[in-house]
């Protein structure tokens, strides 16, 4: 037989009319009249082809095939209702899976906070980062393989779009004991005195571009590039370079015992930025990460100390 021969609300008149025996008192369950209820077990029963209850005046009882049937239709009810929920909770965006890509300071020290934070109120939702360069995490949710990306200001094509969610100014990181740990402020000449490692080519291209308007022999070249940020600044610690990288990786550097120090004149600013696709519907859960991160994000960028504000000053 069909399943168009019989409908979801044909199914739900008659268990709860089996449960109540009484089409009067169903009707009054179901909000609608008892020969509306009456028709849609009628209807029911000529899609079966049998009868489902024995009718009379003083009572309403189901018959053997009624009883048969009774189970079925349950279970189909129950997993309509499962759907249902389903349905809502997708809606709600409270389940479902996001992707998210960022590279390593992002998705190490920013984005577990946020995942836990989020998790507070959609405990279903699960987040799932892919730490890659910052080279990649574009092309990342342009071909699909990520729902959003936040990192470092980068191009993008038609099929992703950008926002900016915070900025953070680039710093110096060196060992207290470094020659330019004494500084109050490090101007972008005296970086040309020391050695430099640069985490990725993206920071490697950066440094060269904030002084790229200058000389060969006056620009600011790392004598090394390293893949992780967390390598540079285990080198830094040591006191064999310096590194740079926006202000927000604090955490991190303050666990490799590195301190910071402003770079001014001028100072040259870090836009981090969220990427999310143009060309492709995303689940109502990336959407709803995507909100939360927009609102929750900036918050968590600590802003100058009145100590740092003084430094950059003078």
């Amino acid at each position: 037989m069909a399943f168009s021969r019989y409908t979801i609300r044909q199914l739900d008149a008659f268990s709860v009319v089996a449960e109540l025996r009484s089409f009067s008192e169903a009707a009054q369950r179901l909000g609608l009249t008892p020969s509306a209820v009456s028709q849609l077990v009628n209807e029911l029963e000529s899609g079966l082809e049998f009868k489902l209850f024995e009718r009379s005046t003083r009572k309403v009882s189901l018959t053997a095939a009624g009883r048969e049937f009774l189970n079925a239709s349950e279970s189909v009810l129950r997993q309509v209702r499962e759907a249902d929920t389903i349905a809502a909770n997708v809606r709600n965006r409270a389940v479902g899976t996001v992707r998210v890509a960022a590279p390593l300071a992002i998705a190490s020290m920013l984005l577990p906070k946020a995942m836990r934070t989020h998790a507070e109120r959609f405990p279903q939702v699960k987040i799932q980062i892919h730490d890659c360069s910052v080279e990649r995490m574009v092309d990342l949710v342009a071909q699909g393989d990520a729902d959003m990306a936040i990192g470092p200001d980068r191009s993008y094509g038609e099929n992703v779009s950008r926002q900016n969610l915070f900025s953070s100014p680039w710093v110096l990181w060196c060992a207290p004991h470094h020659p330019l740990a004494v500084e109050r402020t490090v101007q972008w000449d005296a970086l040309r005195q020391h050695p430099i490692v640069a985490a990725g080519h993206d920071h490697e291209r950066s440094v060269a571009q904030m002084r790229s308007a200058l000389p060969d022999d006056e620009r600011i070249t790392p004598i090394d590039v390293v893949d992780n940020i967390s390598t540079a600044m285990g080198i830094a610690a040591e006191g064999l370079a310096v590194t740079l990288s926006p202000a927000y990786v604090q955490p991190l550097a303050e666990k490799f015992g590195l301190v910071m120090r402003r770079i001014v004149t001028p100072e040259v600013m870090r836009h981090v930025c969220l990427y999310q696709p143009t060309q492709r519907i995303t689940s109502p859960a990336a959407e709803g990460f995507a909100e939360h991160l927009i609102t929750w994000l900036p918050g968590q960028i600590p802003p100058l100390t009145a100590h740092q504000k003084e430094k950059s000053r003078s």
